[in-house]
């Protein structure tokens, strides 16, 4: 995860989306593997379908910088489209926005529900653990 730890920066400052969401979403997408591939063809380290990827112009989706700047500009995207609801939007970034809104909320894909639960916990493990690390410092 280290080794893309100035780009998930760069991104999360350039679109404002939490570090910590970036880490927890790459790490269920690809476990930070960024030459990943889905059956479904989705690639990279934040698993981005072509149509996605084309939609956030980027050309090289195994090109680190490129997939998590793609990635986050979509996550970004599905976060304004939801009001910021979590849920809904890692329920988009998995499924679509059409699934979401053709079952007017998080589809009811097994997938889909332990994709959200999934993000949802490392995303809380990692903004525990950079608490716990501030925490260690100060004292």
């Amino acid at each position: 995860a280290n080794s893309y730890e100035d780009v998930i920066r760069s991104a999360s400052d350039r679109h404002r989306v939490d570090p910590d969401l970036i880490r927890a979403v790459i790490k269920v997408e690809s476990d930070f593997n960024s030459s990943a591939r889905s059956h479904k063809g989705a690639m990279g380290l934040m698993q981005l379908m072509p149509d996605t990827a084309r939609l956030h112009n980027v050309v090289d989706l195994y090109d680190p910088v490129a997939n998590i700047d793609g990635g986050v500009r979509h996550l970004k995207l599905l976060l304004g489209r939801y009001q910021g609801d979590l849920q809904l939007s890692l329920a988009a970034y998995n499924a679509g926005m059409k699934a979401v809104e053709r079952h007017g909320g998080i589809p009811p894909f097994a997938e889909t529900r332990d994709y959200v639960r999934r993000v949802l916990g490392y995303y809380q493990n990692y903004r525990g653990d950079s608490a716990q690390v501030i925490r260690q410092f100060r004292q």
